[in-house]
């Protein structure tokens, strides 16, 4: 039996996704439930599962096709069996009914891209061919049947140990290459919604400091009975978000956003993590921030930073917010002005703690000291709000005991 592979309901509000990377080739014997293509959309990558057992008899469409819900991708044979035969001294790839044929445990994969050499190719398509070695009619089309430019780019990148794209101003084996990629969907959505704050938002940003002495005395204190309780480790996400949580109680509109003329004051606490993947950053949201526990917010943080590398997030953990923690420190970062995760109307980043000279009560003393800075919409946040706000959370990193206390 023949069963289509079809592309699931997209989430809500995604109209379209690109298909990312086979990990099965046509001819080879596939499982139920086995991940046969990663779907990329502009917010997370889905898995698109086979139906049944079976051997994946045809691929529809290649990788870095743009496909709609419902698309038939491919096509699954049940009643087949995945093939070796012998020609030539070479292996080829056949499929073959289970009472005819005796099943081979590795097939060898059939080459990636190869079509009829009937498909029509334009003028540019058939210039840059030339110019990488090409052979177009081992080349599929991912569009309309036309063989693009950029079905040159992703044949060769797929066939090829080193590949680079030279583009004009600079000629194969020259010592001015270039390289041009596609923006993934999810760059692209960042550089969308970054350009969509610039435009929307009054984007200041204000700064302070705050003295880490108390809070790394504290870590180092109770690191080994917290982890051994709680099996993770104790690390600063936890106590900046319950110092932010604070803050947000006592200045309610940094947690507010804009909605056309109106100002919507949210009367919970959902703290977006900025979170670096391969893929670009994500800011995953831990809901309810104010009613977890230290151990709580560790646990889920560290549970983000695996998921993202590995584009295992969910959608719903990537939607909605009402503020947004940057952690920059983490790549070096002295002092940087983070910029706001839309709707939201503030963010704050933090950055690499440094020792340096510090004057109190009048002598020089050293203490690691990290940079603040807090990035707001002034539409609606005024200066005064900002500064405060910002002052509440190192009151909060110095003396760690008003967060347990709420004070």
């Amino acid at each position: 039996m023949l069963i289509e592979v079809k592309v699931p309901q997209l989430p809500e509000s995604v109209t379209e996704a690109t298909l990312l990377k086979w990990h099965k080739q046509q001819g080879e014997a596939i499982r139920k439930d086995e991940n046969l293509i990663d779907l990329e959309t502009d917010k997370v990558v889905l898995e698109i599962p086979a139906p049944r057992d079976g051997v994946l008899a045809e691929l529809r469409l290649q990788d870095g096709a743009v496909v709609q819900a419902g698309a038939v991708i491919a096509v699954i044979d049940t009643e087949a069996v995945a093939q070796v035969e012998e020609s030539s001294g070479a292996q080829v790839v056949s499929i073959g009914k289970p009472d005819t044929r005796v099943a081979a445990s590795t097939p060898a994969p059939v080459r990636k891209n190869a079509v009829a050499k009937s498909m029509r190719t334009g003028p540019a398509a058939r210039k840059l061919a030339r110019e990488q070695g090409v052979d177009l009619s081992q080349v599929a089309s991912t569009g309309s049947g036309t063989v693009t430019k950029q079905d040159i780019v992703n044949f060769a990148r797929d066939t090829s140990e080193d590949f680079s794209l030279v583009q004009p101003g600079g000629m194969a084996g020259s010592e001015r290459p270039e390289q041009r990629v596609p923006m993934t969907r999810l760059r692209a959505r960042i550089a969308e919604r970054l350009k969509q704050a610039q435009e929307t938002a009054a984007i200041l940003t204000t700064f302070n400091e705050v003295n880490m002495q108390p809070v790394l005395e504290m870590r180092t204190r109770y690191q080994e009975r917290f982890q051994k309780e709680h099996g993770v480790k104790l690390g600063f996400m936890s106590f900046f978000t319950k110092a932010v949580v604070e803050a947000l109680k006592k200045f309610p509109v940094v947690n507010a956003s804009v909605d056309g003329e109106d100002i919507i004051y949210h009367g919970y606490f959902d703290i977006g993590i900025a979170v670096g993947s391969p893929r670009g950053l994500v800011v995953p949201i831990l809901r309810d921030a104010d009613k977890k526990s230290f151990a709580d917010i560790e646990k889920t943080v560290a549970d983000f930073g695996v998921r993202a590398r590995d584009a295992k997030l969910t959608l719903d953990e990537l939607t909605g917010g009402t503020f947004s923690i940057s952690n920059g420190g983490i790549f070096g970062s002295m002092l940087s002005t983070p910029i706001l995760n839309p709707p939201q109307s503030a963010i704050l980043g933090m950055h690499k703690i440094q020792e340096r000279a510090m004057v109190e009560n009048g002598a020089v003393v050293v203490r690691p000291m990290m940079y603040l800075a807090l990035s707001y919409d002034h539409r609606i946040v005024d200066g005064h709000d900002a500064v405060l706000f910002l002052v509440a959370v190192k009151e909060a990193l110095e003396d760690p005991a008003r967060i347990l206390l709420q004070v």
